[in-house]
């Protein structure tokens, strides 16, 4: 980045790109560089240079990352952690003893593992509740709201702006998990949110080749609450991982259009076969929160989940047929995936509120042709009907 360009006013492509920091003053670099040191020399005793001295307290290649994520999400504080769950643990610290913790239904299953296998264990009461009746559920020690939206990986949508309004007036810290939409798609903090968090791993990374996490927000307390956190536990990135990471996010906007774009076009096969029950997409007009995602995203999404008619054999069958759409946990890289949540991603949900169907397919709708990704779908959708 040229120096004197201030990216914060500036379109989200332009933050996209040039939003990590100037170009490297000691050698012109434009990327900024794999700081692989883990400790920095000081000018004298108490004095860091720059404000380094140790890496797990910061770094530089982090503090670019960190900076360049929170322009994207409009926040004024960034953090960057060693996966998605590193990030969601130290919000979840910010709860004492005895707070309730009010979790979305059909939030992923490792923040619900996390919350209740960790965190109730340590004394947070944490409750699931659907979000049609937060109204009447956010009533005595509640301290904060999670929210995930779109859903993983049922796909419902939640009014972000009308939750907070309720949450805040309950005196709760309102949580969103931002990491299907991305900032390019929904800025949750600009609606009411408090916290938003991801796993940069997914779209952010968009290369399946890193693991990390985030945490935004712009207020100053709960900042510093988790920068404490972020040093006291070490849950931190390395270098190399937010060089990783902040390669990926200069080319989310025109990776998330692409997965948007091919995502219409596999929706629109699994309408048309007899094979599917159900569809679940917040660009269809029945779906759950279509109309609110109209409202608060700027596109539908690369997540695409469905039921199959004949139940789980078929769900399971499907899985194993498909050419294109590999077989994987995990989702919005450049590859499409191709999962059963109920035995896969979900399975620590099963005997909960939050059980995935045993017939549901998730998809994670890639950047490859979309006529291709069309045609393998309809070949194993049809192959069902062989034994």
């Amino acid at each position: 980045m040229s120096a004197g360009l201030d990216p914060s006013g500036t379109g989200f492509e332009t933050r996209a790109v040039r939003g990590g920091g100037v170009s490297d003053p000691a050698t012109g670099a434009v990327n900024t560089p794999v700081y692989l040191s883990s400790t920095f020399e000081q000018d004298g005793v108490g004095s860091p240079r720059q404000g380094y001295e140790y890496a797990r307290t910061n770094n530089p290649s982090r503090a670019s990352l960190e900076q360049h994520l929170g322009l994207l999400e409009g926040a004024r504080f960034s953090l960057a952690f060693a996966s998605g769950l590193a990030a969601e643990d130290a919000v979840m610290r910010l709860l004492e003893h005895g707070e309730r913790l009010v979790l979305q239904t059909d939030s992923y299953g490792g923040t619900c593992r996390l919350a209740v296998r960790v965190h109730g264990r340590a004394g947070i009461l944490v409750e699931a509740v659907d979000p049609a009746a937060l109204a009447s559920d956010l009533t005595g020690r509640v301290r904060m709201v999670w929210l995930e939206t779109p859903t993983n990986p049922r796909l419902r949508v939640v009014d972000i702006a009308a939750v907070a309004e309720l949450a805040h007036r309950a005196g709760a810290v309102v949580v969103v998990d931002n990491t299907f939409a991305t900032p390019y798609l929904q800025r949750p903090l600009e609606l009411g949110a408090d916290v938003v968090v991801h796993s940069s791993t997914k779209y952010l990374g968009g290369h399946s080749d890193v693991v990390g996490g985030v945490a935004a927000t712009n207020d100053p307390g709960i900042a510093e609450r988790l920068r404490f956190l972020q040093n006291a536990a070490g849950a931190v990135p390395s270098p190399f991982d937010c060089f990783l990471v902040q390669r990926g996010v200069k080319t989310l906007p025109l990776r998330m259009q692409r997965h948007c774009d091919n995502a219409l076009a596999v929706v629109e096969l699994l309408r048309a076969h007899d094979a599917v029950e159900e569809v679940r997409h917040p660009s269809l007009a029945g779906h759950p929160g279509h109309d609110v995602a109209r409202r608060q995203m700027r596109g539908f999404g690369g997540m695409v989940s469905f039921t199959l008619a004949a139940g789980e054999p078929a769900a399971l069958a499907l899985c194993a047929r498909t050419r294109l759409f590999i077989l994987a946990e995990s989702l919005g890289a450049v590859e499409s995936l191709i999962e059963h949540p109920a035995r896969m991603t979900h399975a620590s949900t099963s005997g909960t509120s939050n059980e995935v169907p045993a017939n549901l397919v998730r998809l994670s709708v890639g950047l490859e042709s979309a006529d291709d990704l069309v045609a393998d779908l309809r070949q194993a959708l049809d192959s069902l009907g062989s034994p």
